[in-house]
Parts: C-alpha cells; sequence; structure tokens
C-alpha cells in the first residue's frame, strides 16, 4: 500500500475517532468532551492502536473513572481499531480556553 493510501486511512480513521469522541458528554456541562477540548491528543499507531490524551475539567471530577473507560469501550467499537487507550493528565489544566466557539456558544460564554 502506498504511503498515500496509508495517511488517507489514517485520517479516515481519525475522523472516526473523533466523531466518536462528540458522542460522549461530561455529565456536568451539556457539551461533548471534544468540543470542550478535554481531548489534549490522539494517536493512532501502524497497528491501529489508539491512544488518547485527555484531561478532566478538575481533579475530582466525578467521572474520573468511568469516563476513560468509556472512552476507551467506544473508540474500540469502531471496526478498524485494535485497542485503544486513554491517559490522563492535567498539564496543561483545562481552561475554557480550550472550549470551541461552539461549546463556548452552546453554554452562553459568547
Amino acid at each position: 500500500m502506498s504511503e498515500t493510501a496509508d495517511n488517507i486511512e489514517t485520517k479516515d480513521l481519525g475522523e472516526k475517532i473523533v466523531n466518536v469522541l462528540k458522542t460522549i458528554y461530561d455529565p456536568e456541562i451539556p457539551v461533548d468532551i471534544y468540543e470542550l477540548g478535554l481531548i489534549y491528543d490522539v494517536f493512532v499507531n501502524e497497528d491501529n492502536e489508539v491512544k488518547i490524551l485527555m484531561t478532566l475539567t478538575s481533579p475530582n471530577c466525578p467521572v474520573a473513572e468511568s469516563l476513560p473507560v468509556e472512552i476507551e469501550e467506544k473508540v474500540k467499537s469502531i471496526d478498524e481499531v485494535k485497542g485503544a487507550i486513554v491517559e490522563i493528565t492535567f498539564d496543561p489544566p483545562w481552561t475554557q480556553d480550550l472550549m470551541s466557539e461552539e461549546a463556548k456558544l452552546e453554554i452562553g460564554l459568547l
């Protein structure tokens, strides 16, 4: 397979992952975790194993235990994904500046 085809497949898979992330909502704010800016990075290796680097709105977030598991399960449900792991970081800490314009509009910050 050519490198261009690999890049296209990786891009398509990346879009599928983002679409799944947009179906997962923070329980305290009625906005999905992607638009909230909780997802810092998504890595996909050549074996289609996914690593998601994310944060939470606060270290005391009530879903700190369950949200990463939900994300892993939903991302693993994508046919092309062979495995998924979520890593939580608080560096840099989440702020409202990380939210998309859409999210800010949704909760009345704009």
